[in-house]
């Protein structure tokens, strides 16, 4: 097991992976309709001729032959063809082999090379650049500066520099722990390059959210997350509001699971051949007396919970998708705190008044619902989170290009 620290930069504080891992799989796992995610909007362009400089072409044959401390792997570039061509002083085909590498780096450091299923239910808007900045890049590119234009595309956020740090640091014989790691840096690429001065960031397997102002964390509580057979989806959204003893209306499939029995702090409606029920408020509302508002496709929200044991558990994957939330109150206490109205007090007089009320933030925040199993630290090692998931795997073999991918150490 990987050494674990009390320094995890921004994700959620260690747990124990192993025993995580035991029990979080002896979940019955069941498939799951799911939506498919949105085409990524980056289409590989025809490349524009250009003249590559014999300098910068030597230059990106040198970034791509390194380009393994990025995680990804150089062998996936085939820079074989521009090194012969340099070698043979074949500048005719020079520069196609080097326009290729260049254009496929560009789109692999901006948004990711792990695409479609293998990114395992992240509907996460593609951060990848587009061919018309392609083509800018590559005009510049070709006549020098090519490290820096690269690099300007990697991910700006302290938690990707952390893993690259601790990439280089782990064993070339530790695969295992290189292959973790390359798997989340990769996901770093998938995120939008800027969260937010204020931002909310949930890590699905760490159990965690946490409110991140100007990159340091304010508060961090435990979740419940999705069962293995209700996944929790990995998602971008904005939080609005927050609504104090709020009514549930159960999705469809939830009314099928109930068989149609419903108590009565249920209000049940039909509509044709649709049964409508909603939860009324109230201290049994399966939402609990807080929910967060971020509109979304996929109605997912965090949100206050009566079963409160279940944070003390090592494992928290019980819900139906949503976010279970520790100390929501407090949450939303701080949401709410520019308000200049709405403290804990303020919150708890309102729920006991009992009536439904929807407060508004001051400011929408954004909100990340991610899915990383490893963490960088601030000594150069990681803290490692059980895969619930399994979606892992998917992206060590796309990034091996296909091959078999070695086994997570937990």
């Amino acid at each position: 097991m990987f050494k674990l620290s009390a320094l995890a930069l921004l994700l959620a504080s260690p747990t124990m992976p192993g025993a995580i891992q035991t029990a979080a799989f002896a979940q019955q796992a069941q498939p799951v309709p799911v939506q498919a995610p949105p085409p990524l909007s980056y289409q590989p362009v025809a490349p524009v001729p250009v003249i590559w400089q014999r300098a910068a072409a030597e230059e990106l044959l040198s970034y791509v032959e390194a380009i393994g401390q990025e995680g990804l792997d150089p062998a996936a570039y085939e820079p074989q063809q521009l090194r012969a061509a340099l070698a043979t002083g074949d500048d005719a085909s020079v520069g196609p082999a080097a326009t290729e590498i260049f254009l496929r780096l560009t789109a692999d450091l901006s948004g990711g090379a792990v695409r479609g299923d293998a990114r395992g239910e992240w509907y996460m808007p593609d951060s990848s650049i587009d061919g018309n900045q392609q083509q800018q890049l590559l005009a510049r590119a070709a006549g020098g500066g090519v490290a820096g234009i690269l690099n300007a595309l990697l991910p700006t956020h302290p938690q990707y520099a952390g893993l690259r740090r601790a990439l280089a640091m782990a064993p070339e014989e530790d695969t295992a722990r290189r292959e973790l790691i390359r798997a989340n840096m990769e996901r770093w690429r998938w995120m939008p390059r800027s969260l937010g001065q204020r931002h909310l960031l949930v890590n699905v397997p760490a159990f965690t959210a946490a409110i991140v102002d100007d990159g340091r964390v304010t508060r961090r509580h435990r979740t419940v997350v999705g069962a293995r057979r209700t996944q929790t989806p990995a998602l971008s959204a904005t939080v609005t509001a927050v609504t104090l003893n709020p009514w549930w209306t159960l999705p469809q499939s939830i009314i099928r699971e109930m068989g149609g029995r419903f108590n009565s702090s249920y209000v049940v409606t039909r509509n044709g051949g649709m049964t409508i029920a909603r939860q009324r408020p109230g201290p049994g509302n399966s939402l609990g007396r807080v929910k967060i508002e971020m509109p979304n496709e996929h109605a997912i929200y965090l949100h206050d919970t009566p079963a409160q044991n279940l944070f003390s558990r090592p494992v928290r994957a019980f819900s139906h998708g949503c976010i279970r939330t520790q100390y929501v109150r407090d949450f939303a206490a701080e949401l709410l705190a520019s308000t200049g109205q709405w403290d804990r007090a303020a919150i708890d007089a309102a729920i006991d008044a009992g009536r439904t009320q929807q407060v508004p933030l001051a400011q929408p925040i954004p909100v990340y619902i991610a899915y990383f199993t490893a963490a960088a630290t601030t000594d150069g090692n990681i803290v490692t989170y059980a895969d619930i998931y399994g979606r892992d795997a998917a992206v060590r073999r796309a990034l091996n290009g296909g091959r078999t991918a070695v086994a997570s150490a937990d």
